[in-house]
């Protein structure tokens, strides 16, 4: 019987089909594992179900005897060494697509909230400061008719390109690629170099992956080209944001705000972002719907049983390892 180890608990019954097809093992503390643990388990299981920063590295991928796949329960998957991974004819599968509307739809809960100061009207009234409507409380900057800066214009990034037609807004993008003419056609996207989209946004929103060219994509330099109305969304990568210069960024007023889901060194803050008004700071969550989250559990179980009856997964990373399989 095979054996599969899950670092997390995750949400619904979908690990019960796991179970009628192998042993199943879930990590039981409330909290990410560490290296060290998962060089203890990992050369026990035929399978592991991974989350985000879980660091399957070369060192791990080495200590494994029998792994066949790595599950990665994200879309992202900087976390692996895919190379290591291929490498030892491991497949590595990850969750694209199901959580697209999920994260697009909360880009916009942190633009909305970063822009109209959602947050410090709600500590206001919480705190019982709330004494009236009043002609200049909170003011805060609008949305409907601005210009929309997206980099990375993938499935998420065209999302929330989608999204922003309902708010009359400009948008631009700028990806590693130029999209076809119809996708522009269809989202009213207009490309352009990253320094004029810095320049010229309202409210710039990142959706790119983390890469070694990505890794402070937005630093100090980039942050004084914005406009000092403008407002950063960041519901990708922690690390594409120099979180020191943010700081400094929001602390000194050279951008009006922003609103963060993924953090440079998470779960850590850089100092001073947290007691900061004009930044909106969420916890990981742009996923966390319930039927979304659902639906990547059912992402993986299923990749999984199929590589371990021997058969191509539907979300597979590194194809490369069915090559022979596929005649190529």
């Amino acid at each position: 019987m095979y054996s599969v180890f899950v670092t997390r608990a995750l949400p619904g019954q979908g690990l019960e089909r796991l179970r009628e097809f192998s042993e199943v093992a879930v990590f039981p503390l409330a909290r990410e594992i560490t290296k060290e643990e998962l060089l203890q388990v990992i050369p026990d299981h035929d399978a592991v179900i991974t989350m985000l920063a879980d660091p399957i590295d070369a060192d791990v991928i080495a200590a494994s005897r029998k792994l066949k796949v790595i599950a990665n329960y994200a879309v992202g998957f900087n976390n692996i060494n895919i190379t290591a991974a291929t490498a030892r004819g491991i497949a590595v599968v990850n969750t694209p697509d199901v959580l697209t509307d999920a994260s697009a739809d909360f880009a916009w809960a942190l633009l909305l909230a970063a822009a109209r100061r959602v947050v410090e009207a709600d500590s206001l009234v919480r705190r019982g400061l709330f004494t009236g409507w009043a002609p200049e409380q909170l003011l805060g900057v609008e949305v409907h008719g601005k210009t929309l800066g997206i980099i990375g214009a993938g499935r998420i990034g065209q999302a929330v390109a989608k999204r922003a037609q309902g708010f009359g807004m400009r948008v631009l993008y700028h990806n590693r690629s130029r999209l076809p003419e119809a996708v522009e056609k269809e989202l009213s996207l207009k490309y352009v170099d990253l320094e004029t989209l810095l320049k010229e946004a309202d409210f710039i929103t990142l959706h790119c992956p983390l890469t070694a060219e990505t890794r402070h994509l937005i630093g100090a330099r980039e942050l004084q080209l914005m406009k000092p109305s403008a407002v950063l969304i960041n519901t990708s990568r922690g690390p594409v944001v120099d979180e020191a210069a943010l700081v400094q960024a929001l602390r000194e007023k050279w951008i009006y705000g922003a609103g963060l889901d993924v953090y440079e060194c998470e779960p850590d803050l850089y100092p001073g972002l947290a007691e900061l008004p004009n930044v909106v700071l969420a916890p990981h969550i742009a996923s966390a719907g319930r039927e979304t989250r659902l639906r990547m559990v059912d992402l993986v179980v299923n990749d999984v049983i199929a590589v371990l009856q021997g058969e191509r997964p539907r979300n597979l990373v590194n194809p490369e390892i069915f090559a022979k399989e596929d005649g190529r």
